[in-house]
């Protein structure tokens, strides 16, 4: 069936629920084979434990203890190349330095830089803070994207054809991809939204050009500010932001989708448009979203954000799919692997503290750490569940580019901005250790059929 691609969408719906009917009716396999199979659904075992596919020094997710030979869930701790983030986060707040670069080196190159690698390391990134002649205006200008995520993955996958050496999976050569991706991030997310901003909103279009000698926190609200004026506040909590989200193990769903695109051999735009392809995705990259769009509705909703009662109700009737989006979910609360406390969470509240006073909205501060305080309770009441529940990273994080001024479009961009630092560094692995493409088993479990000719089919 050959559909123009002038044809109304109302024309062509009908035809193509036809064909999802039947798709569906004959794609449907039934639950309990999955069990009768023993199959890992989403690579995680009966008790949510992930199914061990590959090794790696690059990150750690401790979330358990073992007591009398028993996993016991403790505080949630996350090491970058063995280093506890908390006192990376310590280490540079304490020194008033930036850390989003400090950590991109550690986690790409296995080691603390000193003082003259970390320049060395800045210089770099500064150089590569460019784009190719008229990029901007041939690739970015031209058919902007609703979604700033397939914005950025179309660059990513454009900037191929401007690399000599696209194809070469020399360390060397993966690693100058890595760092010139790196750099260059924060320009396609930013100039992808403001070329947005421009078509679909009708507002001025301004592009600043990025300054070699500043952070990447400090270009990315120097870019997208139409004064590019920020206070130093603003500059180090998003710094931190950056940080906290650069590395999350080798088992989360982008992370993973790097490891194994790059053991087919792939070039690295290809492997990382594919990691922002899964980071894209509302259950990975785009929860801090809704966690915003929650506490919108919320504020809303509820008279005296002081009031526990109050507050507990409206929780209860997220629970039971009564308020907000009736999906059943309190956003921002729980995490596959963290149950007491999420570490990442741990860093940002301190900072977020300081952010909402400086921006007038401690009010708004204020109903958050209520939630947070009684959203596990109501969870465990509701869910029958002992399994401990407590905010994630992106509990605050919404919250803190809501204060930023940061526009709900580039909010899963900004995760792909600190996250291609951990991709950089599992792609490397994957290429340095490996040498099978990753290829799990799926058991067919259809009926075998005979040929019919075309003349006696129903």
């Amino acid at each position: 069936m050959s559909i123009a691609p002038d044809i109304a969408f109302s024309e062509i719906i009908p035809d193509i629920l036809k064909l999802k009917d039947i798709c569906v009716e004959n794609s449907t396999i039934e639950k309990k084979l999955y069990i009768e199979k023993k199959v890992n659904r989403g690579l995680r075992d009966v008790n949510g434990k992930g199914v061990l596919t590959g090794l790696t020094e690059i990150s750690e997710i401790y979330s358990k203890i073992i007591v009398d030979g028993k996993e016991v869930p403790c505080d949630g701790k996350l090491f970058y190349r063995g280093i506890d983030i908390e006192k990376l986060v310590e280490g540079f707040v304490k020194e008033k330095r930036f850390g989003f670069e400090e950590v991109s080196y550690l986690l790409i190159m296995g080691k603390l830089p000193n003082k003259e690698e970390l320049n060395g390391f800045n210089e770099i990134l500064g150089r590569y803070r460019s784009l190719p002649p008229s990029f901007v205006r041939d690739v970015i200008m031209k058919a902007p994207s609703l979604n700033m995520m397939n914005a950025l993955a179309r660059s990513v996958l454009t900037l191929y054809s401007y690399d000599d050496k696209a194809d070469d999976i020399s360390v060397e050569n993966v690693m100058r991809q890595c760092l010139s991706l790196t750099a260059q991030f924060p320009l396609l997310s930013v100039y992808g939204y403001q070329a947005y901003d421009h078509y679909y909103n009708g507002n001025s279009l301004i592009i600043h050009t990025p300054q070699p000698e500043l952070s990447t926190a400090e270009n990315i609200l120097y870019m997208l500010r139409s004064d590019s004026k920020y206070t130093e506040l603003e500059a180090r909590i998003l710094d931190i932001a950056l940080v906290i989200h650069a590395e999350h193990g080798g088992g989360n769903n982008s992370t993973f989708t790097t490891h194994v695109v790059s053991s087919s051999g792939t070039d690295t735009y290809s492997a990382i448009s594919a990691a922002l392809g899964s980071l894209k995705g509302p259950k990975h990259g785009g929860a801090n979203i809704k966690v915003v769009e929650m506490f919108n509705d919320m504020k809303k909703n509820i008279r005296n954000w002081n009031d526990e009662d109050e507050v507990r109700k409206y929780l209860k009737a997220l629970l039971h799919k009564e308020a907000f989006d009736k999906a059943g979910l309190i956003y921002g609360m729980g995490h596959a692997i963290y149950s007491l406390s999420d570490p990442r969470a741990k860093i940002f509240k301190s900072f977020v503290k300081s952010l909402s006073e400086e921006k007038g909205l401690t009010e708004e501060y204020a109903l958050y750490s209520l939630v947070e305080k009684l959203a596990p309770d109501v969870i465990m009441e509701e869910r029958k569940t002992y399994k401990g529940v407590s905010a994630n990273v992106d509990f605050y994080s919404g919250f803190v580019y809501s204060m930023l001024d940061l526009p709900l479009e580039l909010y899963t961009p900004i995760f792909a901005i600190a996250r291609i630092a951990g991709w950089s560094a599992h792609r490397i692995e994957e290429l340095i250790n490996a040498d099978k493409i990753i290829r799990p088993a799926y058991e067919n479990v259809s009926k075998r059929k005979k040929y019919i000719p075309i003349k006696g089919r129903k």
